[in-house]
């Protein structure tokens, strides 16, 4: 036993002679033995005063969504009564043919949030205050405040809240366009509920697109972010906001070492927009695109696979007006190059309706300028959160009935209701009821009947359920 532990040590010391002898003179005699630590210090980031400065201005959201009742279709939309039960004999669940109410039991949800305002205003993610009934904020003190949505885009996942307070803590906004890959950054959030917890790493990527996110050119990171780290803020080394924390990709749930955040820059300009307009208004041309790939570079002559390829032009768009073509390649916008094809929707996207936009694009393989002429995008033409403010309001989703419909339900005007709580359920109103008046003043559209609602503590819906018609009184006190 002893021989054994002496011929371990004596191995060791020759390991550790070889290892020495083929190392650097200067890495030898300091690295390892010298007390002085100052380099080693200085490659690793120190986020002690960041964090003591900019803790206090990150807070905890909570939200309450009441129970409710909403309308499912059947999964299995005109399965006849035999197969039906043959289905079931063996065990798989069937749901009735057609429409069918779902009682949705009270949701709880948790996220973070940061302070842009010293008298309350709050940027978080839309997906961690969507749909809430109650909000609730509550800040390193302790204190918890009533939020208030001011507005909130999907698209974007940006959202603005608001509580009462005043002399509130306020971050520094930075620069997500001067963020650079391979920098130090960190995340203060609410992970799980436990508030305040601080994670760090560096940027892996900038403009990185995902899948179904077509407006959002994401900052990607090692960052440890996880349920209920949305909404809160990426610091750069200077204490600076450079990003709201947004998504993670995950096989388990957790983190796997890939987090992503919406650009500072991105977010404070659909702030403006939500605070000044209460819904954000985005440019379009009217295309459709395509990456270059690799094989249709070649096709078409080019070095290298670039810019986005046109597939489509809508019919008296902007893009088929100022005389662009199918097979036209995009290479730059306004003289900024255009990478890849997320590139171009995210740009277009920024400019107001009437700008001047000068795309250069790969024809024939010559490049050429045509100049179009920005319009509104008509999906952004109605509030995003005009929905949200109506549940608020009387407790209903509601949508608009199309042309068909109120063709073959005989009427001229009505909103159909999707989902039901709060004051409205109630009361007794029922997804698939339609309501035709709020108050005496016919409604056609998510606006009308939030304008009818606003500011009554009492409202009449006339409503249309199956082939009668009834009156239905909500407190809205």
């Amino acid at each position: 036993m002893i021989q054994r532990n002496t011929l371990k040590v004596a191995a060791l010391t020759v390991a550790l002679a070889a290892a020495f002898s083929f190392m650097p003179a200067a890495q030898a005699e300091g690295s390892f033995f010298s007390s002085d630590s100052s380099a080693t210090q200085a490659a690793l980031p120190d986020f002690t005063k960041l964090v003591e400065e900019n803790g206090k201005g990150v807070v905890n959201i909570s939200t309450i969504r009441n129970a409710r009742t909403q309308t499912v279709q059947s999964p299995f939309p005109g399965l006849d009564d035999r197969t039906a039960e043959l289905f079931r004999r063996f065990g798989f669940p069937i749901v009735p043919f057609g429409p069918q109410e779902q009682r949705v039991p009270e949701q709880r949800g948790t996220g973070s949030g940061f302070i842009i305002s010293s008298d309350g205003v709050i940027l978080t993610n839309a997906h961690v205050v969507e749909g809430a009934d109650e909000i609730r904020v509550r800040l390193t003190d302790n204190r918890e405040f009533s939020g208030k949505v001011l507005g909130l885009d999907k698209k974007t996942d940006i959202a603005v809240i608001k509580i009462d307070a005043k002399n509130l803590p306020v971050l520094k906004i930075g620069s997500s366009e001067q963020l650079k890959v391979g920098e130090w950054v960190a995340a203060i959030g609410s992970p799980f509920g436990l508030d305040n917890t601080v994670t760090a790493g560096i940027v892996s990527a900038k403009s990185r697109a995902l899948p179904s996110e077509e407006y959002v050119p994401f900052i990607q990171t090692d960052v440890a972010v996880n349920p209920g780290n949305s909404g809160g803020p990426l610091f750069n080394m200077k204490g600076e906001v450079v990003g709201i924390n947004s998504q993670i990709f995950s096989t388990s749930g957790g983190f796997m070492g890939l987090s992503f955040s919406i650009p500072i820059d991105l977010a404070i300009q659909i702030k403006d927009q939500l605070i000044e307009n209460g819904r954000v208004i985005r440019g379009r041309i009217g295309v459709g695109i395509q990456a270059v790939t690799q094989d249709l570079a070649e096709a078409f002559g080019m070095k290298t696979p670039r810019g986005a390829v046109i597939t489509q032009l809508e019919k008296d768009q902007p893009g088929e007006k100022a005389g662009l073509k199918v097979g036209d390649i995009v290479v730059a916008l306004n003289g900024q190059a255009i990478n890849s094809a997320n590139d171009l929707p995210v740009k277009i996207s920024a400019m107001k309706p009437g700008t001047k936009a000068k795309l250069t694009v790969l024809r024939n393989g010559k490049e050429q300028d045509i100049t179009v002429t920005v319009a509104e995008n008509p999906e952004d033409s109605v509030s995003p959160n005009e929905s949200k403010q109506t549940q608020g309001k009387l407790g209903v989703s509601v949508r608009a009935l199309s042309e068909q419909e109120l063709k073959d339900l005989d009427l001229t005007n009505g909103l159909l209701v999707t989902e039901v709580r709060a004051a409205a359920a109630r009361a007794g109103l029922m997804p698939r009821d339609i309501i035709l008046s709020a108050n005496g003043k016919s409604v056609k559209t998510v606006g009308d009947l939030r304008r009818a609602v606003s500011g009554a503590e009492k409202v009449a819906l006339l409503v249309q359920r199956q082939n009668s018609r009834i009156f239905i009184a909500v407190d809205l006190k």
